[in-house]
């Protein structure tokens, strides 16, 4: 499992992650769950859909 998320892409991950978790709590719905998805591929900097479409947005 090579790294092939990059700095910018991170950063828009962790941002999203954390607002969807917000809004999830905010509105008291399940949803919120799901912005578990960006923040965990941010940590780990791998994405498994990326090498299904053929994208690394790590140099």
């Amino acid at each position: 499992m090579s790294k092939n998320v990059g700095k910018i892409d991170k950063i828009i991950r962790v941002f999203l992650g954390l607002i969807i978790g917000v809004l999830g709590l905010y509105f008291k719905s399940w949803w919120g769950l799901v912005g578990i998805v960006p923040l965990l591929t941010a940590i780990i900097s791998f994405c498994p859909l990326y090498p299904i479409i053929g994208i690394k947005t790590n140099k």
